[in-house]
């Protein structure tokens, strides 16, 4: 078993113990044993469990870029990416849900996460062809993690298989991140950006896992 195939398996088995059990009892080593995983290799490989959420934001991106293209505009791809993304979380739905639950009492790692994640909108951007770095870089990667984090909500309430809710969200957000850039580019808009519409769900928005999780 090399890095990648270890890792994907402790990762795994991390998200279905948070499944079963809550967030609060994730151990590195629970989820090395549960997997069947040496114990020495895992805590070389994941010396903290908040390696675990790094890794999974990572994979997650992966996921993502793995078919990245030219083709379409910058807005189609991105919104093809970030539904890869979603479809990643969506393979471990119950564990994710339960970090999110537990984010609330953990500010530190809310916090964490919400830095890794915008690292991820980075790596978006460029696999769309969108620069991201500089002040205007900056920028799109915040207003690419408030896209993000609205589809997250989305996809917590979204328990249709074909997820077209949370398609929906990820349109309209994108939509408007749209409008946004080009009246601050200055550039001529068919309409001046207007706020997202009223949200979907009472509850807040939780940050995403870096995996997203969010990495």
């Amino acid at each position: 078993m090399d890095n990648a195939e270890f890792d994907s398996a402790l990762v795994a088995s991390a998200f279905s113990l948070a499944a079963e059990r809550g967030w609060s009892a994730v151990s590195v080593a629970q989820a090395a044993r549960d997997a069947d995983l040496p114990l020495d290799r895992a805590r070389r490989r994941f010396p903290a469990r908040c390696v675990v959420l790094l890794r999974f934001g990572s994979q997650a991106d992966q996921a993502a870029l793995e078919l990245a293209t030219n083709e379409g505009s910058p807005r189609d791809r991105l919104f093809d990416m970030l539904m890869r993304r979603i479809d990643f979380l969506q393979r471990h739905r119950t564990g994710v849900l339960a970090l999110l639950r537990h984010l609330p009492a953990d500010p530190p790692l809310a916090l964490a996460l919400a830095a890794a994640n915008l690292c991820s909108m980075g790596w978006m951007l460029e696999g769309a062809g969108i620069a991201s770095r500089g002040p205007h870089g900056q920028l799109r990667r915040k207003a690419l993690l408030a896209v993000w984090l609205w589809t997250l909500r989305a996809w917590q309430r979204d328990d249709s298989e074909d997820l077209s809710a949370t398609m929906a969200a990820l349109d309209l957000a994108l939509l408007r991140a749209e409008q946004a850039e080009t009246w601050l580019s200055g550039r001529q808009a068919a309409a001046s950006p207007g706020p997202l519409p009223e949200a979907p769900f009472d509850e807040p928005p939780a940050p995403e896992p870096s995996g997203s999780p969010a990495g």
